[in-house]
């Protein structure tokens, strides 16, 4: 899955107008009021804080900003310096939006790469987005869905109306456990969403929402739980929310060490880094035996500080016999990215008289990057000898470290 996210910030902000002229807010170049999306927010455009939680989210290969139509020029421009002081780490690419939001959309799916096969659609006025709900929906897109999209339950009981001679009058009241509030990012497979928009555009169809356009198609739509604070500034009085809003945390560096042995003998076929190593002696293991992934799952526990691999899936569990470790990763990498961890580097080294690994290291470093979802020059994998010495110099076992490279934002300190 190559993932981009398209954040858009094209919108008038109609609704937002009545703002008081004494109230901050951003002006183009000719003294003109700007949207909201461009309030300062701290210390950057309101829009920017969606792409820097996206940017948190392993996974993502890049962005698009999709700034309004006649402002484009110079909304590239202060991106362009924005990305200077603030660098999500992430490439970067700009299109000029449409009158409608389908027609922004539209124009962020013209810019994105020929690799992109996966997109994220964030509205740029959501700001309060984490990437635990991001990585919610991304979840369900790497399991297969093509449409994924988060929302919440209705607290409100909603009624349905119809004016006639200006006077409403209530036609239904639908269930409200069968409601949701619709949030953003909307998660999408790439081709069913450009059909989705082609679709729109011969049937003239005008939709506030990219999965509505899916829905028109007949194609399943899944609902991930959303989050009650991912809200939209909307209204000027929502102005309150963002000045409320606490100091974002910084993110701090954190390593993980891990290391792991297993002996040779008549036992489990050898794989290291997922990888089957063809000819080399079988080892002895309650799972499958991946010394290499053992020793990366404690150094990923060690950047959680929650224990070790025994102590999470422990050799006294029947389900884990001969258990696929790239399972076991997979479990964990969850915890990494619900604690908001972001993995920047990972450095492997086998220990091994027998089998010789330098034929293998280059694919096992592929399969580890795709297993965690990181770039292939994220993942680095060294193999030594002990010359001769000990129970690997005498073709008794193998063995392999890890060092975790990552950051994470601190936890709160406890009142005293």
């Amino acid at each position: 899955m190559n993932l981009w996210g398209i954040i858009l910030a094209a919108g008038s902000g109609s609704r937002f107008s009545k703002l008081p002229e004494s109230a901050p807010h951003p002006c183009t170049s000719s003294g003109k009021r700007r949207p909201k999306q461009f309030i300062n927010f701290q210390g950057a455009p309101l829009y920017f804080a969606g792409a820097q939680s996206m940017a948190r989210v392993p996974r993502m290969s890049g962005l698009v900003f999709v700034f309004p139509p006649g402002q484009f020029s110079e909304c590239e421009e202060e991106l362009r310096q924005l990305l200077i002081r603030h660098d999500p780490g992430l490439p970067c690419l700009t299109a000029e939006g449409g009158a409608r939001r389908q027609d922004s959309v539209n124009a962020g799916l013209r810019a994105l790469p020929p690799e992109c096969t996966h997109i994220l659609v964030h509205d740029g006025a959501r700001p309060f987005v984490t990437p635990e709900l991001i990585n919610r929906v991304c979840d369900r897109l790497e399991a297969g869905m093509q449409a994924v999209i988060p929302g919440v339950e209705v607290t409100d009981t909603i009624k349905q109306v119809e004016t006639a001679c200006g006077v409403e009058r209530v036609t239904a009241t639908p269930a409200r456990a069968d409601l949701r509030a619709v949030q953003t990012p909307q998660g999408f497979e790439l081709a069913s969403l450009r059909r989705a928009h082609l679709e729109a555009e011969k049937k003239c169809l005008s939709v506030t929402d990219d999965a509505s356009l899916l829905e028109s198609l007949g194609i399943e739509v899944e609902v991930v739980k959303g989050d009650m604070n991912n809200i939209k500034i909307t209204h000027p009085e929502d102005m309150e929310k963002l000045e409320r809003a606490p100091a974002p945390a910084l993110p701090v560096p954190c390593n993980g060490f891990g290391y792991d042995v297993h002996k040779y003998g008549q036992g489990r076929p050898m794989k290291l880094g997922g990888v089957p190593i063809a000819g080399a002696p079988e080892v002895l293991a309650h799972s499958d035996g991946d010394v290499l992934l053992h020793a990366l799952i404690d150094a990923l526990l060690g950047c959680l500080a929650q224990g070790d691999i025994g102590e999470l899936f422990p050799d006294t569990d029947a389900a884990y016999d001969n258990i696929d470790s790239g399972i076991l990763l997979s479990e964990v990498m969850d915890r990494i990215n619900d604690a908001g961890v972001t993995v920047s580097h990972v450095d492997l080294t086998i220990i091994a008289q027998i089998p010789k690994i330098s034929p293998w290291k280059d694919c096992i470093a592929k399969n580890v990057a795709s297993l965690m979802h990181l770039p292939r020059d994220a993942v680095a994998v060294k193999a030594t000898t002990e010359e001769g010495l000990g129970f690997t110099g005498e073709k008794k076992g193998i063995k392999a470290v890890a060092l975790v490279s990552a950051w994470k934002f601190p936890s709160p300190t406890p009142e005293s």
